[in-house]
C-alpha cells in the first residue's frame, strides 16, 4: 500500500511566509521612499538655510568691499547745514558790492528798425443784425486768465468777431470760488422786464442779490463762499479794457437779448466747442469761422493756452495790446498798489527808494505738489502725503507713478526755501541793509523758515506789514486779486527775484522788459547749479560768492536778450519777450513810464 503525504499545511504556510515576506518588503520600500523624500526635503532646507544665512553674513562684508554708490549731487537738501556753518561769515560780510543804482551793466542796443506802419487790425463793425460773437471761459490763475484774455482780443481780431467779457472760471488751488452758474443769465432775464439804463444803475445789488438767490441750494462751499467770487471787473478796470480796444475790437458785457433768447438765456446752453492747445490761425479761419457764421455764436471752453505763439503780425498786435495797456487792474487794487510802493520806497531812502522784489513759492501747497524733501524727515513726508491726498485725491497715488525727491531737486524742479533766497543774495553782494519785498501767500512753517531770511535781510516787507488789516480786507480771501497786488509791487521794483518757474514770473519778466527797454532786471537763479552748492556742507562762503557773481552776470545777460523772430514764426512767448512785436506799440503809446502805470 502505498504511502500518501498531506502537503497542503505545507503549502499553505509557505504561501502565508512569502505573503508576509513581500508584505513587509513593500512596506519598506514606501517607508524608505517616505523617509527619503523627508530627508531631501530636510536637506534641502538646510541647504536654503546655509545659503541666507551665507548672504547675510557676506552682505555687510560685500557692502564694505563695494559700498554702493553715493546720491548725486544735489538731491540731498543741506542749506541749513551750510547756512549754520557759513553765518558767522555772512554777519561779517556787510560791506555791499552791489548798487540797485548800478547793478544792470548790459543795455539793449538799439539797432535800425522799420518805421512803425499801421499794424493794428481795425474792426469794422458789422450790421446789428449780423453781428457775431465770442465767448471764452477764462480758466486757472490770475495770470493763466491773462494769457486766455489777451488770445482771446486776438482771436476775435482774426474772426472779425464781437468778444463777450470772459467768464473766468477758476481752479480750486487758488481758493477762489468758482463763480455761480446762471447769475449772469439771471441779469439778462431782468433786463428784459426792466429798461436797460435801471439794470446799469443797480447791477451791483442786483449780483448780490442773485448770489444770495440762487445760491440757497449750492452745497456748504459755496454757501459759505457766496460774497468771494470774481468777476472780470473784481480783478481789471472793464471800461478802460472795452475802450482800449473799441478801434481794435469790439468788446461787450453781454449778449444780445434776442440771441440769448435762443438759448433760454443760459449761456451754458450755447454748444461748447473744445479746441485743441495751441491751435494755429489757420485752424480758426477753416474749421471755427464757418462754424461762426452760421450760429453768430460760439463759446470755447477751456480757453487756456487755445491759440499759437505765431500768428499773423497784426493778429500779434492785438496781444500787445491787450496785455500792456488794455488790461489795467481794478482802481481798487491800484490804489492799494500804489500806496504799498510808495511806502516800500519811503523804508528804501538807503537806495533812492529803490528796492529788491522776491517772490518766493514755499507754500505749502507747492511744496506738496513737488515731491520734494526738506529738512523734516518722516514727520513732513506724512504731512505732505496728507496734503496732496487732500489737494489732488489719488493723482499722487497712481501705480505708475514713481516720485523721486532727490531727482526733482537735481533737476531744479524744488521750490527755493527762504534760508537759499538769502543766501544767494547775500552772496551776490547785497547786504543786510537791502530793502526787500517779499511776494507770497502764507510760507509754509512761517515762523521757522522766514527766521534766516530776516536775520539776512532785517529790512523785509511784505505786503501784510505794509498795509493796514483794514486796507486789506476787501482783497482778502481772493487769492488771484493779492496776486495782482503784488505784481504790482514787483513790476515797479528795481530787482525781480524768481525762485520758481510758473506765470506769474512769466507775465512780469515780460511786463518789465516792455517797462524798461528790453530789460527784466530779474535774477533767474541756475538751480541745478544751485543744489550743488547748498549740498556741500564743506564749502567756503568766498567760493560761495565767486558761483554768485557769476550767476548774477548771467542773469543781467539773459535780461536783455531778445529772440529772433522772422516774420510769424514765434517759437517763444510773447507775454515772456514782448520785442520785436510789442515795439511799435510801445513807440506809439508812452506806456513804458512808471508814473503812467497808476
Amino acid at each position: 500500500m502505498a504511502l500518501k503525504y498531506n502537503t497542503e499545511p505545507f503549502a499553505g504556510s509557505c504561501r502565508r511566509r512569502l505573503h508576509l515576506h513581500c508584505k513587509h518588503r513593500s512596506r519598506g520600500v514606501f517607508y524608505f521612499f517616505i523617509t527619503g523624500i523627508f530627508q531631501g526635503r530636510y536637506l534641502l532646507f538646510l541647504t536654503i538655510l546655509y545659503i541666507m544665512g551665507l548672504i547675510s553674513c557676506a552682505g555687510p562684508l560685500l557692502s564694505f568691499l563695494h559700498p554702493p554708490p553715493p546720491p548725486p549731487p544735489g538731491s540731498i537738501y543741506r542749506s541749513h547745514e551750510l547756512f549754520i556753518k557759513v553765518w558767522p561769515e555772512i554777519m561779517a560780510d556787510n560791506a555791499s558790492t552791489v548798487e540797485l543804482d548800478s547793478i544792470w551793466r548790459y543795455r539793449r542796443k538799439v539797432k535800425e528798425q522799420r518805421p512803425c506802419l499801421n499794424a493794428t487790425s481795425r474792426q469794422q463793425s458789422a450790421p446789428p443784425v449780423l453781428q457775431r460773437y465770442l465767448v471764452v471761459d477764462a480758466n486757472g490763475g490770475l495770470n493763466q486768465q491773462r494769457s486766455s484774455i489777451c488770445n482771446a482780443v486776438a482771436l476775435a481780431g482774426l474772426l472779425n468777431a464781437t468778444l463777450v467779457i470772459p467768464h473766468f472760471d477758476l481752479h480750486n488751488v487758488w481758493k477762489d470760488p468758482r463763480q455761480v452758474p446762471y447769475y449772469r443769465e439771471f441779469l439778462k432775464f431782468l433786463s428784459i422786464l426792466l429798461h436797460d439804463s435801471l439794470i446799469f444803475m443797480i447791477r451791483d445789488k442786483l449780483k448780490r442779490f442773485c448770489r444770495v438767490i440762487l445760491c440757497s441750494n449750492c452745497d456748504d462751499y459755496y454757501v459759505h463762499h457766496t460774497s468771494n467770487l470774481n468777476e472780470f471787473a473784481d480783478i481789471y478796470d472793464e471800461d478802460h479794457f472795452i475802450s482800449s480796444l473799441k478801434d481794435y475790437v469790439l468788446v461787450v458785457r453781454d449778449l444780445p437779448n434776442e440771441l440769448m433768447e435762443s438759448y433760454n438765456f443760459s449761456i451754458n446752453n450755447i454748444p461748447t466747442i473744445r479746441v485743441q492747445a495751441w491751435a494755429s490761425s489757420r485752424f480758426y479761419l477753416d474749421e471755427i469761422y464757418p462754424v461762426l457764421q452760421e450760429t453768430r455764436v460760439i463759446r470755447i471752453s477751456p480757453f487756456a493756452n487755445r491759440l499759437a505763439a505765431s500768428i499773423p503780425p497784426h493778429i500779434q498786435y492785438l496781444r500787445c495790446l491787450a496785455n500792456y495797456k488794455a488790461l489795467r487792474f481794478s482802481s481798487n487794487i491800484m490804489s492799494l498798489a500804489k500806496e504799498i510802493v510808495n511806502r516800500m520806497a519811503s523804508k528804501s531812502l538807503n537806495s533812492s527808494g529803490k528796492y529788491v522784489s522776491v517772490h518766493l513759492r514755499f507754500e505749502e501747497d507747492m511744496v506738496a505738489f513737488s515731491c520734494c524733501a526738506y529738512d523734516g524727515g518722516e514727520a513732513e513726508k506724512s504731512e505732505m502725503d496728507a496734503i496732496r491726498e487732500k489737494g489732488w485725491g489719488k493723482k499722487f497715488m497712481s501705480k505708475n507713478r514713481i516720485d523721486e525727491p532727490g531727482v526733482n531737486r537735481v533737476n531744479g524742479r524744488c521750490p527755493m526755501t527762504p534760508v537759499e533766497v538769502g543766501m544767494m543774495l547775500r552772496g551776490m553782494g547785497f547786504s543786510n541793509n537791502t530793502p526787500i519785498y517779499l511776494a507770497s501767500a502764507k510760507i509754509y512753517k512761517e515762523e521757522k523758515n522766514l527766521k534766516p531770511l530776516r536775520q539776512m535781510f532785517p529790512l523785509l516787507h511784505t505786503k501784510e506789514s505794509l498795509a493796514t488789516a483794514d486796507e486789506l480786507a476787501p482783497l482778502q480771501g481772493f487769492s488771484s486779486r493779492l496776486a495782482a497786488l503784488d505784481y504790482m509791487v514787483c513790476l515797479l521794483s528795481e530787482v525781480f527775484v524768481t525762485t520758481q518757474g510758473g506765470n506769474f514770473p512769466h507775465f512780469l519778466m515780460g511786463h518789465r522788459r516792455f517797462l524798461f527797454n528790453g530789460h527784466a532786471k530779474t535774477i533767474m537763479p541756475d538751480k541745478s547749479k544751485l543744489v550743488v552748492l547748498f549740498q556741500n556742507t564743506s564749502l567756503s562762503w568766498d567760493s560761495f560768492k565767486d558761483h554768485m557773481d557769476s550767476m548774477l552776470a548771467e542773469s543781467d545777460r539773459k535780461s536783455i536778450m531778445v529772440p529772433r523772430v522772422k516774420k510769424s514764426t514765434r517759437k517763444g512767448s510773447i507775454f515772456l519777450n514782448p520785442l520785436p512785436e510789442c515795439r511799435c506799440l510801445w513807440e506809439s503809446h508812452n506806456l513804458s513810464t512808471p508814473s503812467n502805470l497808476f
